[in-house]
């Protein structure tokens, strides 16, 4: 049953595709919905216009002419697939693919053409996820080897260090093992990171220079435990001299419901203990002005009802400032290497309990 040129005219004004016709002059003379919807012009906006509005340039309207009058595109007369750009109302340059032909009279004379276009984007953009997903399994492997053995070599390294020193200090050395070891951590999370986006064939973009975009390589967070509804509203200090410390501690501690502010010393901390209350001071061991135990004997005494958590990177007291802190009322000792979240959350309620009991 052949199908009625009404309802073919239908399927193809209804068409997803952006069908165009022109007149012998180049004029638009047929414009489809969906050229509307990819292109934004209305037809009121385009029909009886030169065609060349539709492409960035009349030198690229003229070559898919020359396209539909050569052999080389599908035969005289006629384009499949032939690759071109289009711009819509906005001023947005879209790829697309036409498959077209040139009208003729019945004397055999050139009366026009016909083309549906097909909108490239998608298809492109798969393509290069496709790609972006080889490249990223590719570098992922060839990562993952040289820090595996980095890691490796500064676990080494550091219990070196421990039996080289053995009472003595080497503070200074081991933060920087411990600043590696973070560096490396940070890696390790942006290539996993990498590789499930390969795996899920999902890229999310952020800005980065002017109109340029840059694939978004942070870990999105992920809480394992809800927040405890007895964090919320507590004030908790940070002090570490440590920026990147302060500023993790601070995401960490606001999820739980906390209120959080960050001091990068001792001396700053009384500063901040001065200007507001709070219910915790967190803070660590080893920093500059005034360590954490100096810290931790000044608050005492000063703001008995606040409760103090020391936080080291080591697994020793080479200066005995936690123990000497343990025995004057220590609320207690987290970790940071790194800091485990569920662990920090059962320290601060802890401390904070034993104050009210």
């Amino acid at each position: 049953m052949p199908l009625e040129p009404e309802r073919f005219e239908h399927l193809v004004a209804r068409s997803t595709d952006i069908v165009v016709a022109t007149a012998r002059s180049g004029h638009v003379i047929y414009y489809n919905d969906g050229a509307k919807r990819s292109l934004g012009y209305t037809q009121d906006e385009i029909l009886g216009r030169y065609v060349a509005q539709l492409y960035p340039s009349l030198d690229e309207a003229k070559r898919v002419m020359r396209a539909m009058r050569s052999l080389d595109y599908g035969g005289r007369g006629v384009v499949d697939s032939f690759q071109t750009t289009y711009v819509a109302k906005s001023g947005e340059q879209i790829p697309v693919a036409i498959s077209g032909t040139l009208i003729f009279t019945e004397s055999g004379e050139e009366d026009g053409t016909i083309g549906f276009a097909k909108d490239l984007r998608e298809i492109l953009r798969k393509d290069q996820l496709a790609t972006l997903g080889e490249v990223a399994v590719g570098l992922s492997h060839e990562v993952n080897n040289p820090l595996a053995v980095i890691v490796n070599q500064v676990e080494l390294l550091e219990r070196e260090l421990l039996r080289l020193v053995g009472e003595g200090d080497a503070s200074v050395e081991l933060e920087r093992v411990d600043a590696i070891r973070r560096e490396v951590g940070r890696i390790t999370e942006i290539v996993a990171r990498l590789g499930e986006m390969a795996e899920q064939e999902s890229y999310e973009t952020i800005d980065y220079v002017g109109p340029a975009r840059m694939i978004d390589l942070r870990r999105r967070p992920q809480r394992s435990l809800e927040p405890d509804p007895r964090m919320r509203g507590l004030r908790v200090l940070v002090v570490d001299d440590d920026l990147g410390i302060c500023r993790s501690l601070d995401e960490i501690l606001q999820a739980e419901g906390c209120v959080v502010e960050t001091a990068g010393d001792g001396e700053e901390a009384m500063r901040r203990l001065e200007a507001c209350s709070f219910d915790v001071v967190l803070s660590d061991v080893v920093m500059p002005n005034m360590d954490g135990y100096e810290l931790f004997r000044e608050v005492h005494k000063r703001y008995p009802e606040v409760s103090v958590l020391m936080m080291t990177a080591f697994h020793f007291d080479k200066d005995h400032i936690i123990k000497r802190s343990r025995v004057e009322g220590l609320g207690g000792v987290v970790f940071k290497k790194p800091v485990d979240p569920a662990r920090l959350r059962r320290a601060i309620l802890e401390a904070v309990g034993s104050k009210e009991s």
